[in-house]
């Protein structure tokens, strides 16, 4: 053989070699991760061979998958628009969302779990089904949660402070999942860029996801926590109480939200800022703790952090390099900080629960066809975000915000309960968001909750956390204590 020849020959056997290579990490290494891309649509037409298994609430399936007479077998039935942000969609023409993609292997049946039951179920001829997976959420306290938020957008989210339990989880508006599930190309197509189109977003999950919110007055909740973690602060310690105050280096003046001083006095206390919701003093309290303690503290409530429910979450952001004009206003929930209604959920659970913040969750179990199980949520501790005397602390502040403050239309007759409103500006003329987070009952928690309503609740600028949103968690509270 001549050199040429033979180079020749070693090139080709050099390109079969990756090609081989190739091919063998298409189909070993990356197989898992291709067939779990929702992109992926040879896995969307594979799934239809076998049942896919339902997505339950109190033992009632919210999404579950029915024999048709056509050549797909299944179709995808879906309950209704209030579960919509949680079950997402699977769709033959779109691929899949929410915990249809976050769960699709265990709802396929072929992840390594319930391989066994796979097979066993081949070997005697049975037919092959997915798993089925209940959920943590409470189907009264759902409810509640969707209808109470009406024709308003925004999200609430309600957790079980000692263990992590998502009883609730909301998202307006929501869309009817159907209408992209059907095995019709045309209507599926047509639907979904109807839903894309729509100017209320409503494909996308508010409650955990999408472009967050400014949190305003609910951030002093962090903002005290971080002074009484500083050790240099108690809820007593005296703040300047003028009517209006100018940020450093700047000519903007910031006032009260009734534009006078918090509560008359020349000086006004961190708990009685927060009873009543007032800007100027914490803008001045935020200054001197600095933003590196306020990041500290927003970072120990999770700010910033991955989280998987399993559905992800988008992680909170408190800002960086920031002056003392942008600390201040942060103080108070402005500037960049963005959070979603689950984070402001968590800071009022691990409050509610002495400190220790418990990780959300929003799978109970998953089980086979034949009821064996093959995974079960048990609570986890994620942090410990404050001291058990910080929590302590602001708890008997949001006490007294509802019972004596601004945040008076959360309380419940003969429950005491702790909450912080908020209504945060998004520009000169833009409607408000408004904001409601809190827990009850306040020595022993069974829920803690966040509503959050966007464009003012179609009330403008004058729409407030304590007249609309106020009213949302309390319902939402009296549906869990009234279990």
């Amino acid at each position: 053989m001549t050199p040429e020849i033979k180079r020749v020959a070693n090139f080709i056997l050099l390109m079969f070699l990756s090609l081989f290579v190739a091919a063998s990490a298409m189909q070993v290494v990356n197989a898992e991760s291709l067939n779990n891309d929702s992109r992926n649509q040879r896995a969307v037409y594979d799934g239809y061979k076998t049942q896919r298994g339902a997505i339950l609430v109190n033992n009632k399936p919210i999404a579950e998958s029915v024999k048709t007479s056509n050549a797909y077998r299944y179709l995808r039935k879906y309950t209704g628009e209030q579960y919509s942000a949680i079950t997402g969609f699977y769709s033959l023409f779109q691929g899949r969302t929410g915990l249809e993609n976050a769960l699709d292997s265990s709802l396929r049946g072929d992840n390594s779990a319930a391989f066994f039951e796979s097979l066993n179920a081949l070997l005697s001829g049975n037919p092959v089904s997915g798993a089925s997976v209940e959920l943590t959420i409470d189907e009264d306290v759902q409810k509640v949660a969707w209808d109470a938020l009406g024709e308003m957008k925004g999200a609430v989210v309600a957790i079980e402070p000692s263990t992590g339990r998502i009883l609730a989880l909301v998202s307006k508006s929501g869309f009817d999942a159907n209408l992209l599930s059907t095995h019709n190309t045309a209507d599926a197509s047509t639907n979904y860029k109807k839903l894309l189109t729509d100017k209320n977003s409503p494909l996308i999950n508010r409650a955990i996801g999408g472009n967050l919110y400014a949190p305003g007055s609910v951030f002093k909740l962090i903002v005290a926590a971080a002074a009484f973690e500083a050790g240099e602060y108690t809820p007593q310690s005296k703040l300047p109480n003028p009517s209006s105050f100018i940020l450093p280096g700047t000519k903007t003046a910031i006032t009260n939200s009734g534009e006078g001083k918090c509560g008359g006095a020349k000086t006004v206390s961190i708990a009685t800022a927060l009873k009543l919701s007032c800007n100027v003093p914490f803008a001045q309290l935020g200054i001197a703790l600095g933003q590196e303690a306020i990041a500290k503290q927003a970072k120990a409530f999770g700010f910033g952090d991955e989280l998987s429910i399993p559905l992800k979450v988008t992680p909170s952001v408190y800002p960086e390099n920031l002056d003392d004009a942008q600390t201040g206003l942060t103080a108070f929930g402005q500037f960049d900080v963005r959070v979603s209604p689950l984070q402001m959920a968590m800071v009022s659970a691990a409050i509610a629960n002495a400190g220790i913040e418990m990780k959300p969750y929003l799978v109970d179990q998953i089980f086979t066809s034949n009821l064996t199980l093959l995974e079960e949520g048990t609570p986890t501790e994620l942090r410990r975000s404050v001291t058990t005397s910080t929590a302590e602390r602001i708890k008997q502040m949001m006490i007294s915000a509802v019972s004596s403050g601004v945040s008076s239309n959360a309380r419940i007759p003969g429950v005491e309960v702790a909450g912080k409103t908020g209504t945060a500006e998004n520009g000169v003329k833009d409607p408000y968001t408004l904001w409601f987070t809190g827990f009850a009952p306040a020595d022993n928690p069974q829920v803690a909750v966040a509503v959050v309503i966007e464009d003012g609740g179609g009330k403008g600028q004058s729409g407030r956390g304590n007249t609309l949103a106020a009213p949302i968690a309390k319902k939402v509270m009296e549906a869990v204590l009234n279990k």
